[in-house]
């Protein structure tokens, strides 16, 4: 057995040297890469160190260069502003010499335009004289109306002191005239009264002392018993003789009353405060004054002139006595006549 082995290792190939040397070979290739790249390394970092010390000086020449050209600027502007003033100065000196040879062309031309100019003048001065004397006229024509116009003025003041004379006077006669009607007005209200109180008197002989009939101040009371039925209108047969003879009072008054007296008869209608229950009537102002021309259209019937009859309705708010009771009521429930101015 180990005879073969021995067979075997001698006739197989040996592959470590070759692989030593393979070995060998690819550490030197790299270790001559690494040097060549270090080298290189080192020659670029040569290089961008000079590179940077070269763009370092060139970024100082070009401050350097801003530095000169800021300064060019500044005396550029220098020199412009002193070309402006310089070109001002000229125009000036241009225009003061226009100005002077102008006034040396106006004093040249002065002789020839001297008559021209005094021709112009005199023209002038005629017109101005012929427009003064156009204006004095208007003037004396302004003096002259305004003189009529004072005229005028003193004419109206004398007419109004006329007018308020007048007026005085006037008043003076209205006020003696208002004094007089009062006076006459006074003495048909006395005349009035006195009527009034011989038609009260004459009324009174006749009715007689009738609990039912009363005087209160200037007034006849009837109660309304003596005229119409409870909640009615319509007159009854014992009231229309207390009627007669109210009309023909009336009647004999109205031939002794002069007709410049102007006198009526009111009547008025009244109730007491509680409501009205029959159909008739809506309301207490409805039967007051249903029965206060029940009582007028009879006395015209009777002949006593209509436009001397008033007839108005109270209701239940002229109470004579406020209380509650029947006979309270009962007093409220009336006819009153009165004789007064219309």
């Amino acid at each position: 057995m180990a005879l073969a082995r021995s067979r075997r290792n001698e006739t197989g190939f040996n592959y470590w040297p070759g692989f030593v040397d393979a070995l060998s070979t690819l550490v030197l290739s790299i270790v001559f890469l690494l040097s060549v790249f270090l080298v290189v390394q080192f020659f670029l970092s040569q290089e961008v160190t000079g590179k940077d010390k070269a763009l370092e000086e060139l970024n100082a020449k070009i401050a350097q260069l801003n530095d000169l050209l800021s300064l060019e600027k500044l005396g550029q502007l220098t020199l412009d502003d002193q070309v402006a003033q310089l070109k001002a100065g000229l125009a000036s000196a241009e225009s003061e010499r226009d100005r002077v040879k102008g006034l040396y062309e106006g004093l040249a031309n002065a002789g020839s335009d001297a008559a021209g100019r005094a021709n112009e003048l005199n023209k002038a001065l005629d017109s101005e004289k012929g427009v003064t004397a156009r204006a004095l006229a208007q003037i004396e024509v302004l003096n002259q109306q305004i003189t009529a116009l004072r005229r005028q003025l003193a004419a109206l003041e004398e007419a109004l002191d006329a007018s308020e004379k007048r007026d005085k006077e006037s008043q003076t006669r209205i006020a003696d005239l208002g004094s007089r009607l009062n006076v006459a007005l006074a003495q048909r209200v006395q005349e009035l009264s006195r009527y009034r109180s011989e038609f009260f008197g004459r009324l009174r002989a006749i009715l007689g002392n009738r609990p039912d009939i009363r005087i209160v101040g200037d007034r006849f009371v009837f109660q309304s018993e003596v005229f119409f039925d409870t909640g009615q209108a319509t007159l009854l047969p014992e009231g229309l003789a207390e009627l007669d003879t109210v009309a023909n009072a009336l009647v004999e008054l109205d031939k002794k009353i002069p007709p410049e007296i102007a006198w009526v008869l009111r009547v008025d209608g009244h109730t007491d405060l509680r409501p009205v229950n029959g159909p008739n009537f809506k309301s207490n102002w409805e039967l007051s004054s249903a029965r206060a021309i029940s009582v007028v259209q009879y006395l015209i019937s009777r002949g006593i002139p209509a436009q001397r009859l008033v007839a108005a309705g109270f209701a239940e708010f002229q109470p004579l006595d406020t209380g509650n009771t029947e006979e309270a009521y009962k007093r409220n429930r009336r006819i009153e006549l009165k004789l007064t101015e219309r």
